[in-house]
């Protein structure tokens, strides 16, 4: 398993202090990868529909790694899952629970800052980028969707989804808004705030 790190925000930086309020707490990332979850939220059903093995995957947000885990079994082994978060503790956490499940060849950690999320060098080489309960969390949705359409390969989809209790329909409209230079609505998935993305053309 490779980490890399961007900027990271420290105690002193503005975006940590303005939205860190938003940011779920490293603490709380043991509660969200609980087996007990699964029996609200399937990963594999989740995501399933939308891998194939071999893809070049992009998780912003993965924190310990619920959904990484199983994504990066879903590519199989010539499929890559690149894993952003801004909390240091859950990029380890994600990193012990890959070497556990010996999946720690397909993901690649990396620590993201505020201002990117560090994807320059990765330009046109994602199959499939997931933000799951995530987009509400950044401070400035227009630009991770920006740098995360820069990533995406020609037949690249974005999978985006918020969780209803935290962010309302007219909040999720305006992120895909957001997303609009450059990525269009390719359907609506049969969940309250679920969308696939795609290139505009």
């Amino acid at each position: 398993m490779r980490t890399e790190s961007t900027r990271a925000p420290t105690d002193g930086d503005p975006w940590t202090t303005r939205v860190h309020h938003h940011v779920c707490p490293w603490w709380l990332g043991y509660a969200l990868v609980s087996p007990l979850r699964r029996l609200v939220e399937n990963p594999e059903r989740t995501l399933g529909p939308h891998v194939q093995p071999g893809m070049r995957a992009l998780e912003v947000g993965c924190g310990m790694g619920f959904f990484t885990l199983p994504l990066a079994r879903l590519v199989g082994e010539r499929g890559r899952v690149i894993s952003l978060d801004v909390q240091p503790r859950m990029l380890a956490a994600l990193e012990r629970r890959a070497r556990r499940a010996v999946l720690e060849e397909r993901i690649e950690t990396r620590m993201c800052g505020a201002e990117s999320l560090g994807l320059a060098g990765d330009d046109g080489t994602i199959d499939l980028a997931v933000l799951i309960h995530v987009l509400h969390e950044m401070p400035d949705a227009a630009t991770a969707l920006g740098e995360v359409r820069a990533a995406l390969a020609p037949a690249g989809r974005v999978l985006l989804i918020e969780p209803p209790g935290h962010v309302s329909r007219a909040d999720f409209e305006r992120q895909i808004q957001a997303a609009g230079v450059g990525l269009a609505v390719e359907r609506r998935l049969d969940r309250r705030l679920a969308v696939v993305l795609r290139l505009a053309a």
